[in-house]
């Protein structure tokens, strides 16, 4: 039993490393676009838009990808997505203009699919019902892990060296993280046999997906826009571009600790929607209170240490969802609604500040967001009450 318990924890940990990776290309847009606005001329909505354009594939490749685990292995479905994740920011690093560099970010995105689909069930398939919200706390870490080293990583390239060696850096990475996926990861001895999981989902477990996957997206498309935003709302406030990326990334850096701990409580006590409220009750007034800026440290930590705490609580949603054998197509259609919600968040807060010419309004929208993400937690569960087991 220990060994087996070994097992698991020593599989998270190689999967948590290669799942920074996503973080780590995902935030190099956000990191540079100062560097693209003044070079290249883009404006925010053009801004917006490519960091939306990353989630982009995922409306509708998403279930593809569920469906695809029928013929190929979970190990080789993260092969292919971080090596296409690879290839994306090398590309990105040749763009002349918004039109390829488009194309790099949806291509990094469809890579971003498949990665983020099979790493969860990889997960869940380790810790189903042992400890899972813990695990998926841990796991989820990784995408804001990767962002903070973007973040610091990203901007002190582009300042010494151009942006574009923050896409080169950022491709290296992903590239040796499919190389390691591809040596190291063992699925665990009950997993379901590939080309026996199930299509389709029965009608119980479809609504609840959907509202899982709901919440899942309005939490995560707050923290995008909170994350592409905040420190221009720093920067008007008199703080310099580095600082004001530094200060934002102790958000990301606290999230690690406090969403783990948020799920171990969990775990222990079973409560997990009053940790959620009262996360997205301190989350939304870190976030409107932004304005002021001499606080900003303090509301950076308190995002951070709260706000987001519950990431993996809500991850945890999709083990209640769907049953283990339906659970790869299950989380094509869970990723198929977060896609839809974190591709067109960015875009409508960079219309908003375009719109306005005031940073701090993409921040109210990301509030709004988490309050959204609160109230779509709560029909999740008056449906799990109200629907036949």
């Amino acid at each position: 039993m220990s060994d087996t318990r070994n097992a698991r924890w020593l599989m998270l940990a190689m999967l948590f490393t290669c799942r920074t990776a996503l973080g780590f290309q995902f935030q190099t847009l956000g990191s540079v676009s100062g560097s693209l606005t003044a070079q290249m001329g883009f404006s925010q909505t053009q801004i917006g838009t490519l960091i939306g354009l990353f989630m982009l594939p995922g409306l509708v490749l998403a279930l593809p990808a569920g469906y695809a685990g029928r013929w190929l292995s979970d190990r080789a479905m993260v092969g292919i997505g971080l090596g296409l994740l690879a290839a994306g920011g090398a590309l990105a690093a040749l763009a002349q203009g918004f039109g390829l560099l488009g194309l790099a970010r949806m291509a990094a995105g469809i890579g971003f699919v498949a990665s983020t689909l099979y790493l969860t069930k990889m997960v869940t398939d380790w810790f189903a019902g042992k400890e899972l919200a813990t695990a998926l706390s841990i796991l989820v870490m990784s995408w804001p892990f990767g962002i903070a080293m973007g973040q610091i990583g990203h901007v002190w390239l582009a300042a010494h060296f151009g942006w574009r060696a923050a896409f080169v850096v950022a491709a290296v990475y992903c590239a040796i993280a499919a190389v390691a996926v591809s040596l190291l990861y063992r699925p665990p001895a009950d997993a379901a046999p590939r080309g026996l999981g199930s299509v389709g989902l029965p009608r119980t477990e479809l609504l609840l997906t959907l509202l899982a996957a709901i919440v899942w997206g309005l939490f995560n498309a707050g923290y995008i826009v909170y994350l592409s935003f905040a420190p221009r709302v720093l920067v008007a406030g008199g703080h310099g571009e580095a600082q004001a990326a530094a200060i934002i990334s102790l958000a990301s850096w606290v999230m690690i600790l406090s969403s783990a701990v948020a799920g171990q409580i969990a775990d222990r006590t079973g409560r997990r929607d009053p940790i959620l409220y009262a996360s997205v009750v301190v989350g939304v007034g870190s976030l409107l209170l932004l304005r002021h800026t001499d606080w900003a440290i303090v509301l950076s930590l308190m995002f951070g240490l709260f706000g987001a705490a519950p990431a993996g609580i809500i991850m945890a949603l999709t083990g209640e969802s769907m049953a283990p054998q339906r659970r790869a197509f299950g989380m094509g259609v869970f990723l198929s609604v977060f896609f839809v919600l974190v591709a067109l968040a960015p875009t409508a807060a960079g219309w908003l500040f375009d719109r306005y010419g005031d940073p701090y309004l993409p921040i109210v929208f990301a509030a709004g967001l988490f309050v959204a993400a609160g109230l779509a937690n709560w029909a999740f569960r008056v449906a799990k009450r109200a629907l036949p087991a």
